[in-house]
């Protein structure tokens, strides 16, 4: 029996949709189709017009076509006043976010699909003036449009593929694993992000690891140094798996130069500072790694620096490697 899924677009950029075709594979539809997903709709795939999809949404609201998975992309715009008519569905006259409220209620599983979806992200920033929410959280608060208490049919609550945007590999995972019935409670960490890929920290096979072992830290942009301490890094408290499963097979953030800014935590659009500076406190990053008491931090950190090899120091504040590893024999002698 073939998964069903339906996916819509809400108030976002559609970035999430972009990463969806990076999918590393060369043939999207076969791999959907080999593990049992049937993409009944979506934005950028189908051939189907508007007058069809709201032929399905009507099939699907009465029972006719089951519905396995709703995927949404995008904050749920509720303005003016709760109305929500600051989107429409186009062909209708019906707020979007009312329409999610009614596939929700017949969809074994419903998924928000990247930090937009799951917390509101950038959508709902600064004054959020089109009143822009998450499924199931208002950024760090539980509730959102669906409400605290909403458990899709399948008994999960919305599953939260956050990120901004979201890796095209943590969206395929999910929908493999619901259509193998092999996902459940327990994949789902405290925010209900998947596990396979929120147990990590993207601090994981960061390529500048051995700059913030000896806490060598760069200045600038270019440099190769670790941006934790001055270029807002936050590698070390993100969950996420981006420097061990690859982006389009080859990048990360940190890969590219650019500080990790936590895109799939609630909040990460509006971090008090700028982000490209790290936020300190009696000149400390407030935003130490995650399970380390701050003591411990600063001891290891003043103990790190002062073992710094020359090599390692140098090379921090560079644009390119400027000492390279002695050579040196590994031979016993």
């Amino acid at each position: 029996m073939s998964f069903n899924v339906l996916w819509l677009q809400s108030g976002g950029c559609g970035g999430c949709s972009m990463s969806l075709l990076c999918a590393d594979t060369a043939d999207f539809p076969a791999l959907l189709s080999s593990s049992g997903v049937n993409l009944l709709w979506h934005p950028s795939l189908s051939l189907e017009n508007q007058h069809d999809l709201l032929g399905l949404l009507q099939d699907v609201l009465s029972g006719r076509t089951r519905l396995d998975a709703l995927c949404i992309e995008g904050a749920v715009l509720r303005g003016p006043n709760h109305t929500g008519r600051f989107h429409l569905l186009a062909g209708t006259d019906v707020p979007m976010m009312r329409w999610i409220e009614q596939l929700a209620q017949v969809a074994t599983h419903v998924l928000a699909v990247g930090s937009c979806a799951a917390w509101g992200g950038i959508s709902a920033s600064s004054s959020n003036p089109t009143d822009a929410c998450g499924l199931q959280y208002e950024d760090e608060q539980v509730g959102g449009l669906l409400g605290r208490a909403f458990y899709a049919r399948g008994g999960l609550p919305v599953i939260n593929l956050a990120g901004c945007p979201t890796h095209p590999g943590w969206v395929l995972d999910t929908l493999m694993l619901l259509a193998a019935g092999q996902f459940g409670a327990q994949d789902l960490d405290p925010l209900g992000r998947p596990r396979f890929y929120a147990d990590q920290l993207v601090h994981h096979g960061c390529p500048r690891n051995e700059y913030y072992e000896y806490k060598a830290s760069a200045a600038q942009p270019t440099e190769l140094g670790c941006l934790m301490e001055n270029m807002g890094c936050k590698g070390t408290q993100a969950h996420a798996d981006c420097n061990t499963r690859l982006w389009n097979g080859d990048g990360s953030c940190l890969r590219g130069g650019f500080a990790c800014i936590n895109c799939t935590a609630p909040g990460f659009q509006s971090p008090g500072h700028a982000f490209h500076l790290t936020h300190k406190l009696a000149g400390i990053p407030v935003g130490l790694p995650t399970d380390m008491p701050k003591a411990w931090f600063v001891a290891l950190a003043s103990l790190s620096k002062s073992a710094t090899p020359k090599r390692v120091k140098v090379n921090s504040r560079s644009d390119h490697v400027v000492l390279a590893p002695v050579t040196r024999t590994s031979r016993p002698r």
